[in-house]
């Protein structure tokens, strides 16, 4: 059973991180990939990725996944920082 692959948009993905205010460190943590194959990924063409990996780099950035894939347009909302949750035991800050 091969593990679906899905082509992603790189410049997609960099914008994206960038205006939601996410490092790399940051972002690669929360995918568990390094920061060097991070920036690989936004440095490149086209990559392909597994869906596993998309789905989580789309989780952390919180954005379709189809939108990363270039089927959906970028909007305007997914060049917008992220709310932050409104958490009110001051667990999440």
């Amino acid at each position: 059973h091969k593990m679906l692959e899905l082509e992603i948009k790189s410049e997609r993905l960099k914008a994206v991180r960038k205006a939601r205010k996410i490092g790399r460190p940051k972002l690669a943590k929360q995918v568990g990939i390094t920061e060097r194959q991070l920036f690989k990924i936004e440095t490149s063409e086209t990559v392909m990725l597994t869906e596993n990996a998309v789905s989580k780099l789309c989780q952390a950035l919180q954005i379709n996944i189809k939108t990363l894939t270039g089927e959906l347009p970028m909007l305007e909302k997914d060049l917008r920082p992220l709310q932050k949750p409104q958490c009110v035991s001051g667990c999440c800050s």
